[in-house]
């Protein structure tokens, strides 16, 4: 499907006005492309924070991106996932022949969230 080039990684959250929560998802999406062994990624943020998505896979395609992984990163299928993520992507496909763009399944659902919540718990129950 994808003409032969790079394959970037876009991790798409929802965005903060509080700047920290951004440079979160900042840091994440850069430890989560390094451990996937892709070279070009970016983050993009539905509001709040910049850039959208439209903006990141503009600047992945400039850097040689012909398939872009979008991996969403909201804990539960809402109506972001449900509803406006859809919408976008199907823009950004009309406007990008050339660049074959996905998305991964949504973090809902993974069985490793179960683990991570109970981590979390755990540090406040006595052994």
């Amino acid at each position: 499907m994808a003409s032969k080039g790079l394959t970037g990684l876009i991790i798409f959250a929802h965005g903060s006005s509080v700047t920290e929560a951004n440079e979160a998802v900042r840091r994440t999406a850069k430890k989560a492309a390094e451990r996937c062994g892709v070279a070009i990624w970016e983050v993009a943020f539905l509001e709040l924070a910049e850039p959208d998505l439209e903006t990141a896979v503009q600047s992945l395609s400039a850097r040689g991106a012909r398939k872009i992984v979008v991996a969403p990163y909201f804990l539960t299928m809402g109506v972001h996932l449900k509803k406006d993520l859809p919408r976008i992507l199907a823009r950004i496909r009309e406007a990008t022949p050339g660049v074959e763009v996905v998305e991964t399944k949504p973090l809902d659902g993974h069985p490793a969230l179960i683990g991570v919540l109970a981590d979390r718990t755990r540090e406040f129950i006595p052994a």
